[in-house]
């Protein structure tokens, strides 16, 4: 194919064909169109030319040049592509490094072979660009909801029309057994845009919170006016979901707004899902508050939070208990999923005889410890006597304001409990001194002579040592594995030592050796009071 005058308006007629047809800019096709002619021409010319073809955007008039760039003498490597300074004064009048000499050879007639390359090239280029438009147009529309129609099924994946171009609804983004036929229309939420080797891939699901989160701001005008915003999505797709909202405006009821005249606006969404039955859940800042309303519709007697744990406990009625629990764990799972706290529900009836348990275990405690009868024990106990440590160092008045108990009583207890504490203590220094523990770490302050023992046992006998441990090592913590929480038990833990505590007793022993600059750590500390006022305000 000889490119003459005849053809050259036809050149521009594809390319503007093309584009049309592929949604992309006509000069991105001509450029392709450019590139594959100089790649023909090069198999005519030879491969070590440096051929370049410039199409006249007007007439189609495309222009072949051949191109030599002016290089330092000892840089020439390619004589057909290079020249030095001194040969390039024949051509240039003061040429200098990296000017190019340029000069037209006569177009080159594509054979079938080059035609078919060239055209190839075309192609690629044309794909590329039509995948960087997809690109372009579908990343910013992540997280939204998108209407397309069904293409055609893939192993149980679906391909979805979403008018410029096609994405992909996998298996385990569909609710439920949905089924679907070609030409089926299908509303989705655009959960990823990834670029890739093949193209972008524009990824739906139909499971993900966030769709129905999406859909209630469809169906709610308030909730898309920001004047309800929904806080937490929970969901069990195509079963159950509950959904946290709450209001800026007093004079609207979030939980009335979203469920609509007659329950038309979450009849919408509920449709949408096939069916999910969906709890709209008033939000409260109190994390208790807002847990007895996620549990609904259980009815909840008390709940206890444990937040360094990260655990949330709740007792309900016995005759309540299936219900908060719900069909397979259901209901608690979807609480959990919302407050993002491990949930422990516990019957009025277990937890009762939890708390006797602990009241006779602390009893006996005080009954040994002391040597004194049940009843005095179980007063100690009901006060709010929890150690030993308490009864020894607390202040008398305390002891005194129990009914029954004067100076003298009090007095002897106190005794009691200190001796006993003092002999325990030195029982722990010589066993801790039996296990090898030093003097560095014996007169580290911040450690009980218990907490000691405990360390020597685990084989921490040195400053050094104490110095290397992490804070969860000491005080314990929580880690999670495969989505389920596990508990790693801390060398001091059973001594009620915080994470923080721990944090600071390490960072101490680092000081005192050396590791740390003391100045450093003030700084920090200053940094995150910053920060901590920076969010408060």
């Amino acid at each position: 194919m000889a490119i003459t005058s005849a053809n050259q308006l036809e050149l521009l007629q594809t390319a503007e064909a093309v584009a049309r047809e592929k949604m992309i800019d006509p000069d991105l096709v001509i450029q392709a169109m450019e590139e594959s002619l100089a790649r023909a021409a090069k198999s005519r010319y030879g491969a070590e030319l440096d051929i370049r073809v410039a199409i006249d955007r007007r007439t189609g008039r495309a222009t072949f040049t051949r191109v030599r760039t002016v290089v330092a003498d000892d840089e020439v490597e390619n004589y057909q592509a290079q020249m030095n300074v001194k040969d390039a004064k024949a051509h240039l009048a003061d040429p200098k490094i990296g000017d190019e000499i340029i000069d037209e050879v006569p177009p080159v007639d594509l054979g079938r072979i080059a035609a078919q390359s060239a055209k190839q090239v075309i192609l690629q280029k044309v794909r590329e660009a039509e995948r960087d438009r997809q690109y372009e147009e579908f990343k910013d529309r992540k997280g939204t909801i998108i209407n397309g129609q069904v293409k055609r099924e893939e192993y149980g994946n679906i391909i979805v029309d979403i008018g410029r171009g096609e994405a992909i609804l996998r298996r385990n983004e569909k609710i439920g057994r949905e089924s679907y036929r070609p030409n089926d229309r299908i509303r989705c939420y655009i959960k990823d845009v990834r670029r890739e080797a093949r193209g972008p891939q524009v990824f739906l699901s139909r499971t993900d919170p966030q769709f129905m989160a999406e859909l209630f701001k469809m169906e709610v005008p308030e909730i898309y006016d920001n004047i309800i915003e929904i806080k937490a999505v929970a969901r069990d797709p195509g079963s159950r979901a509950k959904i946290a909202v709450i209001s800026y405006d007093n004079s609207i009821d979030p939980v009335g707004a979203c469920v609509g005249m007659r329950g038309s606006r979450v009849q919408a969404v509920v449709n949408e899902l096939q069916g999910e039955k969906i709890d709209i859940i008033p939000w409260n800042e109190d994390q208790a508050t807002f847990l007895v309303n996620a549990l609904q519709p259980a009815e909840v007697s008390k709940v206890v939070i444990d937040e360094e744990a990260g655990k949330i406990e709740v007792v309900v009625p016995d005759e309540q208990l299936s219900l908060a629990i719900g069909r397979r764990g259901q209901n608690v799972r979807l609480a959990s999923q919302l407050t993002g706290l491990d949930i422990d529900i516990v019957t009025e009836t277990d937890e009762s005889a939890r708390r006797q348990a602990e009241f006779a275990e602390r009893t006996g405690l005080f009954m040994e410890t002391l040597d004194i009868d049940e009843m005095m024990a179980q007063l100690l106990v009901a006060e709010g006597f929890v150690t030993l440590e308490e009864v020894a160092y607390v202040d008398a008045d305390e002891l005194l304001s129990i009914d029954g108990f004067d100076e003298a009583t009090a007095g002897e207890l106190q005794t009691r409990a200190r001796e006993y504490l003092e002999a325990a203590n030195l029982k722990a220094i010589e066993a801790a001194k039996a296990l090898g523990i030093e003097d560095s770490l014996m007169n580290f302050e911040g450690l009980t002579p218990q907490m000691l023992e405990a360390l020597a046992k685990d084989g921490i006998k040195t400053l050094e040592d104490f110095a290397t441990c992490a804070d969860w090592e000491l005080a314990g913590g929580w880690t999670t594995e495969k989505g389920v929480r596990v508990k790693d038990e801390g060398v001091l833990e059973k001594f009620d030592v915080s994470l923080e505590e721990a944090q600071n007793l390490v960072m101490t022993a680092r000081v005192m050796l050396g590791w740390v600059d003391p100045t450093e750590l003030e700084s920090d500390e200053e940094d995150d009071a910053d920060d901590h006022e920076e969010d408060e305000a």
